[in-house]
C-alpha cells in the first residue's frame, strides 16, 4: 500500500478557505525583493500552493541580468504564480521621464517576460485622468493590470480610496490592492476606513497589504496582528498581500487555524 502524500490527512481543513488554484478568492501576493533563483525555486517547492501572485518589488527587475529575470519569471509560471511588476517602478518611471516613456516599458515589461504590470500613485500622486489613461494604456499594450489605491505617506478617507478603486476597475484593472500604510495608525487597524472599503468594493477582487518594516515604525508583531486581524475580520478566504517568502507556510497556517493563536473554539 502506497503511504499517503499528506501528512497529518486526518486534520481537517476549513472549506471554506480555497485549496486549489487557480483561486477566485482567497489569494496569497509574496513580495519579492529580489530573490535568488534558487531560493525563490525552494520556497515554491516548499509553499507553491498556496503562492498566488509574486510581486518582483520596487525597481529590481532593472537590476537583473535578462536572462536570469527571465528564468525567474518561467519559474514562477510554471507553478501557477502570476508575477508582476511592483508599481513603483512605473511610478519612477513617470516621475522621472513623463509619460511620454510609458509606452516604451510597457514594450520592455512584455519582452523581458512580464504579462502583469502593477499602477500604483503610493509615491507619485495620479490624477483620475492619469490612472485611467496609464491603466489603459497597459491594457492595450496586452498586458494584466493590478491597480493600487492609497499613499505610504499621506492619508485618505475610505471614499476616496473607493473612488480610486473604481477608477481602476473602469479603466480595465482585474484587481485593486489598497495601500498598507493606510489601513493602520499607530500599529492598530482603522476599522471606520476598513468598513468602508467593506461596503464599497467588491472584496473578491481586492488584496489587502500588509505593513512591513519599508513603513517607519512598523514592526514585527505589527505585521503578525494585521494578519490576524484581516482573518478574524474577513475570514480564511481573504487576499492578502506583501507576505514575505518566509512567512508564506505561517500565513496559511493562520488562515487554516494552524497557526500560533490556536483554533476557534465554541
Amino acid at each position: 500500500m502506497a503511504k499517503k502524500s499528506i501528512p497529518f490527512e486526518f486534520v481537517e481543513l476549513p472549506e471554506a478557505r480555497s485549496q486549489v488554484k487557480p483561486r477566485r478568492t482567497g489569494l496569497t501576493m509574496m513580495a519579492d525583493f529580489g530573490l535568488p533563483l534558487m531560493y525563490a525555486k525552494d520556497t515554491v517547492e516548499l509553499a507553491g500552493r498556496y503562492i498566488d501572485l509574486a510581486k518582483i518589488a520596487v525597481g529590481t527587475s532593472r537590476l537583473y541580468d535578462l536572462g536570469y529575470l527571465r528564468r525567474k519569471l518561467a519559474m514562477y509560471k510554471r507553478n501557477r504564480i502570476r508575477a508582476f511588476i511592483g508599481g513603483q517602478f512605473q511610478e519612477y518611471v513617470f516621475a522621472t521621464y513623463g509619460a511620454r516613456k510609458l509606452p516604451a516599458f510597457m514594450r520592455e515589461a512584455k519582452r523581458v517576460g512580464f504579462e502583469v504590470i502593477e499602477i500604483s500613485d503610493n509615491c507619485v500622486p495620479l490624477s483620475d485622468k492619469e490612472r485611467y489613461s496609464q491603466i489603459r494604456l497597459a491594457v492595450d499594450s496586452g498586458l494584466a493590470v493590478f491597480g493600487e489605491v492609497g499613499s505610504k505617506d499621506m492619508k485618505n478617507d475610505a471614499g476616496l480610496l473607493v473612488h480610486q478603486a473604481e477608477v481602476c476597475f473602469k479603466a480595465g484593472a482585474e484587481l485593486v490592492l489598497v495601500e498598507a500604510a493606510e489601513l493602520i495608525a499607530n500599529g492598530k487597524p482603522k476599522m471606520k476606513l476598513i468598513n468602508g472599503i467593506r461596503r464599497g468594493l467588491d472584496m473578491s477582487k481586492v488584496l489587502i497589504e500588509l505593513p512591513g518594516p519599508w513603513i517607519s515604525g512598523v514592526t514585527l508583531s505589527a505585521v503578525e496582528d494585521m494578519k490576524k486581524f484581516l482573518v478574524t475580520e474577513f475570514g480564511p478566504d481573504v487576499s492578502i498581500a506583501n507576505v514575505l517568502p518566509q512567512d508564506i507556510i505561517e500565513t496559511e497556517a493562520l488562515r487554516v487555524g494552524l497557526g500560533v493563536v490556536g483554533p476557534k473554539l465554541g
